[in-house]
């Protein structure tokens, strides 16, 4: 059965450095805490992981945003610890800690042991991402994802999240072979994961460098850029004929953009403390030239302010990115609106929908100036 033709496109061709109406806005975590439906949902689904492996529950969140906000993508509810756990890592949230493992990797027959893992072990993402954009019917495309290589790396050494990361970078320094080898597995790994993603119905993946900015200068590009090549390199360019943009968001990574746009990938996310305007310079092209769209980059903590500050902040990141492009016969720089990182629990669900509102109004402003 196909699925529903796609009634708002405007985050692809963004995407593909296609001038757009406006700039598409969607938010990372946009389904979460901060919403009391969400937080029903989860209360009715018993844990995080009841939620994320169920694929009604699954679908259901991933929609509630949608339903709230104009939003123009939605992003696939899961987890970006799937990968490991299906490894048989044992993946379980601790009220209050956040994730953690049974058994980490740290030794060299825990690296040894690591492998590919059977992919269905993981259908329940492949089963929700079809049942989510069944459930879009077209409004808006789907969003799949999956962590980076390198950020598997550390929740998998580390046991959990951490401080200072000193059980992963012990092994990166005093034994980079095994680094390697672990690296090389979840890379392979989650380009499995995402093809198979892409083939159950996901129309663009990201994937989620979180904690690349952790590394030294030169340690990034050895262990985490050179292994989010890798995936990029084993996903398909197109599925049922249509074009799957790759999205790569390296938090902590504006000083490594020129080396991130040498990636074959579309769009590059920034966090909220890289200049957007200069970003778009270096690494974002000239119309009819190459180069990569920019999602970003608004601090997650505008969104606990006034609606007045947020309004201001937000029109200062569209304007910082510049003149928007908008020859439809050639591509150009062009802008996904987004958060520098995932919204706050804390916020207040209204507080979204000024955001929306003033990123959809003040962008088509700036397309009539031009």
């Amino acid at each position: 059965m196909p699925f529903a033709p796609l009634q708002n496109d405007t985050f692809l061709r963004a995407c593909l450095g296609q001038a757009t109406e406006y700039a598409p806005i969607w938010l990372m975590r946009q389904a979460g805490r901060y919403l009391p439906e969400y937080r029903a949902t989860r209360a009715r689904a018993g844990s995080f992981m009841g939620l994320a492996t169920n694929v009604d529950y699954a679908t259901e969140v991933t929609l509630q945003p949608l339903d709230r906000y104009a939003l123009d993508a939605a992003i696939l509810f899961s987890d970006i610890l799937t990968v490991p756990d299906a490894m048989g890592l044992g993946l379980h949230f601790v009220n209050g800690e956040g994730p953690r493992f049974e058994r980490a990797v740290r030794t060299e027959a825990d690296v040894a042991a690591l492998a590919v893992p059977d992919m269905e072990r993981l259908r329940y993402v492949f089963d929700a991402v079809t049942s989510i954009r069944r459930a879009l019917g077209g409004r808006v495309p789907l969003i799949g994802f999956s962590g980076s290589p390198w950020t598997l790396a550390c929740y998998m050494v580390e046991g959990g999240g951490s401080d200072d990361y000193h059980h992963v970078k012990r092994m990166l320094y005093s034994r980079p072979d095994l680094m390697h080898r672990l690296l090389a597995v979840n890379a392979d790994a989650v380009a499995h994961y995402l093809r198979q993603q892409i083939e159950a119905g996901a129309q663009s993946v990201m994937v989620f460098d979180s904690w690349g900015g952790v590394l030294a200068d030169g340690a990034f590009h050895t262990f985490s850029l050179a292994y989010t090549r890798r995936v990029l390199e084993q996903l398909p360019r197109e599925h049922a004929g249509q074009v799957i943009p790759r999205i790569v968001f390296t938090k902590g990574g504006g000083q490594w953009l020129e080396a991130m746009a040498e990636l074959d990938c579309d769009v590059l996310g920034l966090d909220w403390t890289v200049n957007l305007g200069a970003a778009r310079q270096r690494v974002g092209g000239v119309p009819g030239g190459p180069g990569k769209a920019l999602q970003g980059n608004l601090d997650p903590a505008v969104l606990l302010a006034t609606p007045e500050a947020i309004e201001r902040e937000a029109v200062g990141v569209l304007e910082s990115f510049g003149p928007p492009h908008t020859d439809p016969s050639r591509r150009g720089p062009t802008h996904i609106f987004n958060l520098g990182h995932g919204i706050s629990l804390h916020t207040p669900p209204e507080h979204v929908h000024v955001l929306v509102e003033t990123v959809h109004r003040h962008s088509r402003q700036m397309r009539q100036r031009t």
